[in-house]
């Protein structure tokens, strides 16, 4: 029971003995004869019988039922509450003027399941005087009004649960993007069919679903003789089913129904997650708060913020007839609508990014954010990601787009994008050979400036500038521009990491991003944010209401065991400026071409490709970083020819949109 639901209280006590009569503060003090008993026991007892259920220690009246009896009718009252507890408190006990009957007010609480309020109320017990014993001399009058207000045969206590309406998820400018949407649930109806007949009909549903026939079967011939084994659920909108011929099928049932969908069956689905019936895994780590049946979160973000978008279910208890079926409301609490989930995707740009990328076999993503704010816009992953989210915890090696992170390490250390640095044909450190990518413009070799070899992507110009920045300096830059290995953003996230420490060939292949460097898409469209901004950008996909009370599981944050750092040095305007300056150069003289007549305001940009396997299973990461005015985009494809040929052109086509 909670504390706090009770008034204060004044008695009427009659206080009786050999001296004389005392007068109390706040107590009406009667006269009665020397020796009266006080009743207050007796009450005390019918409070602990009606709490417990024993009846055993309760002084009853000649005409009340026997203890058992009472215990049986209490039972049968309250089975329907179901879990909840009682606490009952005695209050005012008055004795009649005569002193053969008294009246005690009990303080009833239940503690009924699902709610923070409690269901109180107020009952009165009647005790009559039994001068006859002097071991019990009050005894309790049987009512059943003490087991509820108004109480009358035949009627029992009910509490039911209505689950609350489940908070939306929104988008930019709270755009709707999960909400209550109409769908079919199409499955067997096994009272439709005979049981001859059932194996033949779940098979055939299976087959016209494409779905595995044994195993349908299965689970139909386990449910219950008149269940409705669900084997698919269709959009309404949803035109590559044919909703009316499968409702045709013998013993197939289609039921009308609403739930909480995004706008397609692919959108950001990997971020997102799925809403569906509450696992025994979900509703027994709930402690209560969920039930079998109730709709939550199973993964994502629908998951990690479930306790904020259910919302809090409401109760009812009732006193029912059991002949007619009436039933009198005792406690009403509505339920309270989920708060909104409210995140930065834009659905036009989520929309577009998943189109671009529905032709790629290979694990891909593109993620586009917003400079001035981090506002994550798209965070789309192909269909060969296989339900990854690859574009917020993919780790990959990424390439000569890092080289804005080394750049940084290097304008750091005194180079400007007109320094003079080597780009020969080859490199060596400690024995391993470097080399330029297959087609590398003999142009732009040798003495170049900075800013060419950065437009070209020369590796060995960078590598030979290795000794200005060890690897806690390329650490340092990658945190300046958003790389932070420790970041927490309140969603499933991995950025990238930088080993702090490393020499020889480890470090120079650190500085063309391979290695042991690692980024997601996520990571590297902050980079690009950061150089557009001209500051450190954070990224935000969620702006919670409330902490997430769920965990996010196999899907935690994939840099959180890294250790803490210092705070990170902040990007200088100067420094960005200095980085806009070479990013454009890559568009208009260097691998960046493609990107050359976008229409709008003028791309600077970064490719990148990075070799993964070994041998002849030699194969490449393609990447393409850029940004256009207020939009910071990456793209990253899991296996392509090189960042600007296979990167390039779907970035293209996702600005030109």
């Amino acid at each position: 029971m909670r504390a706090g639901t009770w008034p204060a209280k004044t008695r009427t006590v009659r206080w009786c003995g050999a001296s004389a009569v005392v007068a109390l503060i706040a107590t009406t003090v009667a006269a009665c004869a020397p020796g009266t008993p006080d009743a207050r026991p007796a009450a005390e007892a019918l409070a602990a019988a009606l709490a417990s259920g024993d009846f055993g220690d309760v002084p009853l009246a000649a005409d009340a039922p026997a203890p058992a009896a009472l215990a049986e009718t209490r039972a049968a009252v309250v089975e329907g509450l179901g879990d909840a507890t009682a606490t009952v408190e005695v209050g005012d006990v008055t004795t009649a003027d005569d002193e053969q009957s008294a009246t005690a007010r009990l303080d009833v609480a239940w503690d009924v399941p699902w709610t923070d309020q409690d269901w109180t109320y107020a009952a009165t017990a009647q005790l009559v005087r039994d001068e006859d014993d002097d071991a019990q001399p009050w005894r309790v009058r049987w009512a059943l009004p003490l087991l509820a207000p108004d109480l009358t045969e035949g009627e029992r206590l009910t509490v039911r649960r209505t689950a609350a309406e489940r908070g939306p998820v929104l988008g930019q400018g709270d755009a709707m993007i999960v909400e209550p949407r109409r769908v079919h649930r199409v499955g067997i109806d096994k009272t439709r069919v005979g049981e001859a007949e059932l194996d033949g009909a779940a098979r055939g549903l299976a087959a016209a679903l494409e779905m595995d026939p044994d195993a349908y079967a299965s689970r139909v011939a386990s449910a219950g003789a008149k269940a409705f084994v669900e084997a698919i659920v269709v959009r309404d909108t949803d035109a590559s089913y044919d909703v009316a011929a499968l409702a045709a099928l013998p013993g197939v049932n289609v039921v009308a129904d609403e739930v909480p969908l995004a706008p397609t069956r692919t959108f950001a689905r990997a971020i997102l997650g799925s809403v569906g019936d509450a696992t025994a895994e979900i509703v027994d780590a709930s402690q209560g708060a969920v039930v079998a049946g109730d709709t939550v979160g199973l993964s994502g973000l629908q998951r990690q913020y479930d306790a904020q978008l259910r919302g809090t279910p409401g109760v009812q208890v009732a006193a029912v007839a059991q002949d007619s079926g009436a039933q009198r409301v005792l406690l009403q609490v509505d339920p309270v609508a989920g708060e909104p989930l409210r995140t930065t995707l834009d659905v036009a740009l989520q929309e577009r990014a998943e189109q671009v990328l529905s032709g790629v076999a290979s694990a891909s993503a593109i993620v586009a954010v917003r400079p001035s704010t981090g506002d994550v816009l798209a965070a789309a992953s192909g269909p060969g990601s296989e339900g990854l989210s690859t574009a917020t915890v993919g780790q990959y090696a990424p390439g000569s787009t890092f080289k804005v992170v080394s750049a940084l390490a290097y304008l750091r250390a005194g180079l400007t994008p007109d320094s003079t640095v080597t780009c020969p044909a080859t490199t060596t450190v400690d024995g391993r050979t470097f080399q330029n990518f297959p087609g590398y413009p003999v142009a732009a070799t040798g003495d170049v400036s900075f800013r060419t070899a950065f437009a070209n992507s020369c590796n060995t110009a960078f590598i030979g500038q290795r000794d200005l920045a060890d690897q806690a300096g390329l650490l340092a830059a990658a945190r300046s521009l958003g790389l932070e290995p420790a970041a927490a953003l309140g969603f499933p996230a991995f950025l990238g990491t930088v080993p702090d420490q490393a020499d020889g060939t480890a470090h120079a292949a650190s500085v063309i991003g391979q290695g042991q460097v690692l980024a997601s898409p996520l990571g590297m469209a902050t980079v690009a944010a950061s150089v557009g901004a001209g500051r450190t950008v954070v990224p935000r996909l969620v702006t919670p209401a409330t902490t997430p009370a769920e965990p996010a599981g196999d899907e935690a944050t994939a840099s959180s065991d890294a250790p803490e750092l210092p705070d990170a040095t902040p990007l200088t305007s100067a420094e960005a400026g200095a980085l806009q300056d070479m990013m454009r150069a890559v568009v208009t003289q260097g691998g960046g071409g493609v990107l050359a007549d976008v229409p709008g305001d003028p791309v600077i940009a970064k490719t990148g490709t990075a070799q993964f396997g070994q041998g002849a299973d030699l194969r490449n990461h393609a990447w393409m970083i850029a940004v256009q005015g207020d939009l910071a985009v990456a793209v990253f494809v899991g296996e392509g020819d090189a960042g600007s040929t296979t990167a390039g052109p779907l970035l293209r086509t996702f600005l030109a949109g």
